[in-house]
């Protein structure tokens, strides 16, 4: 990913940014540490980035971070994903913009809460039909033999079926999105991100100064 940040910044094509990777608590899916960071559906991970990851960034590199959520962006792959959209949608006032490989928008939190008894399905399902308009602009791909691409609706486990409803619902309410449906493409493949990076990531910082 860096020599394509690198290249894309040195161009104009995005604004120069500071890009922070940050490991997951390990294992994953239900009952993991990892799961109950990304596929939580509420805004925790999203505070702990804001008030523990950022500052101690701040403390080691010196780097001081915009406050302008329209230069503030989030990205993952699968439930790293499913997290991004999740910091945006919580704290609008932090991220506006997020970029989504194989996103895990379907039911995979653990614990379920009563408010999304479908976890990240509840996004396409729920969420973005019956709440106002939120100013997030959102890049996804998915690929056509993602993860349990077989599975039945009643699974609500169908990561095809899941990003297709999302472009669905986003659309409905009007958000400025993206969906890539990548035909014979498989879970995060790697050969998709490597074509398809430098697009996503001019196209989720479309309209921010370079």
């Amino acid at each position: 990913m860096v020599p394509v940040l690198d290249s894309l910044i040195a161009a104009k094509k995005i604004p120069a940014i500071v890009v922070i990777f940050i490991d997951s608590g390990g294992s994953d899916a239900q009952n993991s540490q990892r799961g109950l960071e990304y596929d939580t559906m509420d805004g925790r991970y999203a505070e702990f980035v804001q008030t523990e990851v950022l500052p101690r960034v701040t403390r080691e590199t010196n780097i001081t971070f915009t406050t302008d959520p329209e230069g503030r962006a989030t990205a993952g792959c699968s439930s790293g994903a499913a997290a991004a959209l999740t910091m945006a949608w919580y704290h609008p006032e932090w991220y506006h913009r997020v970029l989504s490989y194989s996103g895990t928008f379907v039911n995979q939190a653990s614990p379920q809460v009563a408010a999304t008894p479908r976890g990240a399905w509840e996004y396409h399902e729920t969420l973005i039909p019956n709440t106002p308009k939120k100013p997030i602009r959102i890049w996804m791909e998915v690929g056509e033999k993602d993860l349990h691409f077989d599975d039945p609706e009643q699974s609500f486990h169908n990561w095809p079926m899941a990003n297709k409803r999302m472009a669905a619902a986003l659309k409905a309410k009007g958000y400025e999105y993206h969906l890539s449906f990548a035909q014979g493409a498989m879970h995060c493949d790697n050969r998709v991100i490597t074509q398809t990076l430098p697009e996503s990531l001019e196209w989720t910082w479309k309209g921010y100064p370079r």
